[in-house]
Order: structure tokens, then C-alpha cells, then sequence
């Protein structure tokens, strides 16, 4: 199993990291797979998938997709970690060579209008944001959720900003970060699973980082399928929240530390 410490041979000289975490994915990684390398055919990319803890043929179809690839400006890698969205999120970057990091899942929730999102707004600006956010919060989203779902993400969003007290709106969604900063700051994330993002988002807010949020349309794919976060672990996460937050002053000072760094650059 790859280790993980920070990836640094090469980085730079790709310009897009896609990070897949793939769990019990067999039916849907091979077209979001298929479909970055359409989309960023222009582009030197890599995407970069992490089997953790698959129960399905999810190994074995990654393994034939890496062995089979052959797209000249794409590379695709395969890694395996522990079980767990933010061990795989977590060993995605730190294995990662790209200038820019995305977070994404394994169901492409959103098309690529985050990518496209953050290109408009960096288009607009003098210099680009160091963390962009697809997010569902935003006014312009365009995303329909069942009752189910609109109730555990209004619950989640109210013991987040009454224990974390952040400003995003959506630290679930899509993260595309600046490279070099999101591999400074991976060790020091250490959530395992849903809240990895969460942390993320903590970290950089404490470093007073104010990601940008950009707006999305859920695509009919991701809205099929069932919620992955039973309401049980809404419980475990309100833990996870008090946790976090007794970590503040740690995660200030790593993603205090990367963003010197970033800007140092």
C-alpha cells in the first residue's frame, strides 16, 4: 500500500490532478474515468483513483482501466487505502503531482461546471483563489434533494456553523486546490471518512483562506442514487465537529504554514 508521505517528483509539470476515491464503484468508474479524459483532452492531467475498501469488482476494474489506458496527455493511476472517503481523499493528494488538486466522487456529481466554475472566476481575477468550492449552497445551484436529504444537510449546516463556526456554505462538495498548498497541509487532515472535506475547509478557514464557492447542477446520475450518509452518521458527525474543534489551533497552524508557502511562490 502506498505511504503516505508527499508526492514532489514531477509536480508542476502537470496541470490538473483529478482525485477519485472509488468505494464499491464498479458500476460507475470506468465512465467518470472515461469522461475526465474527454473533457481535459486539451490538458496534461493525471486522475488519480483510490480503491478503499471495495466489497465489489471495483479493484479488478480499476486494475484492467490502468492496465488498458492509453490516452497521451492523461495519465490514470490507481491507488488502494484504507476504508474511508478522507483516507483516500487524503492519500490522493499527498500522492498527487498537479498544479491544481480536484476533490470529486466517483458519480462525476456535477458534470465538470465546477471546473468551469473556478475558470470563470479566475478569468475575473487578478490572481486566482487557492481553494474553489462546487457547491450546492450556492444561489445559482441548480440541485433537487428529497426531504431526506434536504433535512440531514440542514441539520449538518447548523451544528457546523454552531461548533466550527465556518463560513462555506457547502464543505461537502468539490474541492479544486492549489497543488503544492494541498500536499503541505494533507498530513495534518487526519478524518477518515465523510468529514474530511469539512476539515479541509476548517483548516484553510482558520488560516483565513475564504474558499469560493461556485455554483452547480447535480447531475441526474448522482440524483438516482440513494444518500451514502445514513441519518446515524449524522450523530458521529456532530462528534466529529466537537473534535475538530478541539484541534483548532493545530490546523490553524498547518494551513497557516502552507498558505506562507503558496504565497511565497
Amino acid at each position: 500500500m502506498p505511504t503516505d508521505s508527499p508526492s514532489r517528483d514531477g509536480a508542476g509539470a502537470v496541470e490538473l490532478s483529478v482525485v477519485i476515491p472509488a468505494h464499491n464503484s464498479a458500476a460507475v468508474i470506468e465512465s467518470t474515468v472515461t469522461a475526465f479524459a474527454d473533457h481535459l483532452v486539451d490538458r496534461i492531467t493525471e486522475i488519480v483513483v483510490v480503491e478503499n475498501g471495495s466489497t465489489d469488482d471495483t479493484s479488478a476494474v480499476c486494475a484492467r482501466l490502468e492496465r488498458e489506458w492509453d490516452v497521451e496527455r492523461t495519465a490514470l493511476r490507481v491507488l488502494h487505502s484504507d476504508k474511508g472517503m478522507g483516507n483516500a481523499l487524503r492519500l490522493g493528494i499527498l500522492r498527487s503531482r498537479g498544479d491544481k488538486v480536484l476533490l470529486t466522487a466517483d458519480d462525476l456529481p456535477f458534470g465538470f461546471d465546477d471546473l468551469a466554475g473556478a475558470d470563470e472566476h479566475a478569468r475575473r481575477s487578478a490572481v486566482p483563489a487557492p481553494v474553489y468550492i462546487g457547491s450546492k449552497a450556492h444561489p445559482r445551484s441548480e440541485v433537487e434533494r428529497g426531504i431526506l436529504r434536504a433535512t440531514m444537510t440542514l441539520g449538518f449546516a447548523t451544528l457546523r456553523r454552531v461548533v466550527l463556526r465556518t463560513r462555506t456554505g457547502d464543505p461537502q462538495g468539490t474541492f479544486l486546490l492549489d497543488g503544492q498548498m494541498a500536499r503541505e497541509l494533507a498530513p495534518a487532515l487526519t478524518e477518515p471518512g465523510f468529514l474530511f472535506t469539512t476539515e479541509l475547509d476548517y483548516a484553510v478557514e482558520l488560516a483565513g483562506i475564504r474558499p469560493v464557492e461556485v455554483p452547480v447542477r447535480l447531475s441526474d446520475r448522482h440524483h438516482d442514487q440513494p444518500s451514502r450518509v445514513a441519518p446515524a452518521d449524522i450523530v458521529a458527525m456532530a462528534r466529529g465537529l466537537w473534535q475538530l474543534r478541539s484541534r483548532r489551533r493545530g490546523l490553524r497552524e498547518a494551513a497557516g504554514a502552507a498558505l506562507r508557502r503558496h504565497t511565497a511562490r
